[in-house]
């Protein structure tokens, strides 16, 4: 109990430095780190040098491939936004229903999830909340559709920078976990579209469009499910997106609502433009697909790649004293690819190209320095057996730890306000835990993520980003509100089906 508590110390200061002091993500994590660093040396035995070596590990392995991945995912979307095939994308997932609240499903959670699937980093829920105010919704209910639409994908965001997280803190095969955590995610898929419609129109709308947000949230989960299974855990998302349009597509073809609400906004574009505004995409998929499935480039792709064994780490630090740098085959190189085609197929500037690619370093420099922080505490926390040493007195409360594992992955992003993040600080800790008490590790890792998604309608960061985007600043209080029952409640469901899955099913 001793040890658990003083394990702990770095995470409690961590959350309280973010949560109750409300400090700046970065220096809170420096601060965390700092912690660990000096418990993991005087309480935990750590030699110093392997302290600061898993430490610099951590913090490399953060910037590549987590924050490569992120900055060519930001410049991809920046690069769009400067082109008029941006606002295409919208105004087509627009067209799809005359009914303002088909659209803002549409709107808030298919094409949220395109967005989340190369961007994440809270732009879908900027984007949405701002184009549901376009759609005549008021600014807090803009607001509180685009959070929580947000909940869906973000388990895959940036495509799978929490599931990668996962993988390397864990040493579990990301394939592995980015397929359990697509078939854990399609359930949540199927509820959401239920409660959006409740927070669109209440009862009424419910009521009235039942069967869209069914159909919606199944295609929405079987995209997920063959994304993940079947493709690459990567592109999940977009599979999510796609999935639930087709849906509602072959939907509308002899379904419409009662009580028809209709739009106003304009939706006709050009075939050609609606093709070049999605172009970005289909190049995406393209070159995942190549180095994934096509032979001699996935054998190139594997070949220039390589692994060292990370200096000062000694044996006992296992997988986790391997540093992999493949970097053809990352997500990032992929990105930073699709952006310099999507470039020259729209015709984009290179002066243009190269604004967006600053813009994209300054819009996401402290928070290099917070993800580098974070994953420099978790190793250190893995390598010193602080992570071991709390997995095992949370061991304690036997198989019912199965029933709030999924809790404290919605802690940490709620706290954090990042799924990534929230896995590299406990996803050790869940898998340590379910050794001890006897049910899945990887299914108590990827609970840790896909739970901990619920956490980011709740997020202090997520909530300020929402109100700030519909011109409500300061009123994050209200927003809290309207979110924080619905979060709640989709995490006991899911709890509990974990919960069933470990112990009664296993």
């Amino acid at each position: 109990m001793g040890r658990a508590l003083l394990a702990a110390i770095p995470l409690l200061a961590l959350l309280v430095l973010l949560g109750g002091l409300r400090m700046r993500s970065y220096r809170a994590a420096l601060i965390g780190l700092a912690i660990a660093l000096l418990l993991a040396v005087t309480v935990f035995g750590l030699p110093a040098g392997q302290a600061f070596s898993s430490a610099a590990e951590g913090a490399a392995f953060g910037l590549f491939p987590i924050v490569w991945i992120i900055l060519n995912a930001v410049w991809l979307n920046k690069l769009q936004r400067a082109t008029k095939y941006f606002d295409v994308i919208g105004r087509t997932f627009c067209a799809v229903s005359s009914d303002v609240r088909i659209q803002a499903l549409l709107v808030a959670f298919s094409f949220g999830a395109l967005i989340e699937s190369v961007s994440g980093f809270g732009t879908p829920i900027a984007i949405t909340s701002v184009m549901l105010t376009a759609l005549g919704f008021t600014p807090v209910r803009a607001a509180v559709i685009a959070l929580f639409a947000n909940t869906a994908p973000a388990s895959f965001g940036s495509v799978g920078n929490p599931i990668q997280t996962l993988a390397k803190v864990t040493a579990y095969p990301a394939d592995e976990l980015g397929a359990m955590a697509g078939r854990e995610s399609a359930v949540l898929a199927v509820l959401v579209p239920f409660v959006l419609l409740l927070l669109l129109d209440g009862r009424k709308g419910l009521r009235e469009l039942w069967p869209a947000a069914l159909v919606a949230g199944i295609g929405f989960g079987g995209g997920q499910l063959l994304f993940s299974n079947f493709f690459t855990y990567q592109l999940t998302n977009l599979g999510a997106a796609l999935g639930s349009t087709v849906a509602l597509m072959l939907l509308l073809h002899f379904w419409s609502p009662a009580g028809e609400r209709e739009s106003t906004v304009p939706v006709r574009d050009s075939r050609r433009d609606i093709v070049l505004a999605f172009a970005p995409y289909a190049i995406l998929v393209g070159l995942f697909a190549v180095v994934t499935f096509v032979g001699p480039a996935k054998w190139l792709a594997n070949e220039v790649g390589f692994s060292f064994r990370w200096p000062g780490l000694s044996e006992s630090a296992g997988r986790l004293a391997v540093f992999d740098f493949e970097w053809l085959n990352s997500s990032g190189t992929i990105l930073l690819v699709t952006g310099v085609l999507t470039a020259a197929l729209l015709r984009v500037s290179a002066r243009t190209v190269i604004r967006s690619y600053g813009q994209a370093v300054l819009q996401i420099r402290w928070a290099m320095v917070a993800i580098a922080a974070v994953l420099a505490l978790a190793y250190v926390m893995n390598v010193s057996g602080m992570a071991l040493a709390l997995g095992e007195w949370a061991a304690g409360a036997g198989t019912w730890y199965a029933l709030f594992s999924g809790a404290i992955g919605w802690f940490g992003v709620a706290l954090t306000g990042s799924d990534t993040s929230s896995n590299a600080l406990f996803g050790a800790m869940q898998v340590a835990a379910a050794h001890s008490v006897g049910v899945s590790p990887q299914l108590m890792a990827v609970t840790n993520s896909v739970a901990g998604v619920l956490g980011k309608a709740v997020a202090v960061q997520n909530l300020a980003l929402a109100a700030s985007a519909v011109g409500l600043p300061d009123n994050e209080g209200e927003l809290l509100r309207k979110v924080l029952g619905w979060s709640l409640l989709l995490l006991a469901i899911l709890c509990v089906m974990v919960w069933v899955l470990a112990t009664v099913m296993r």
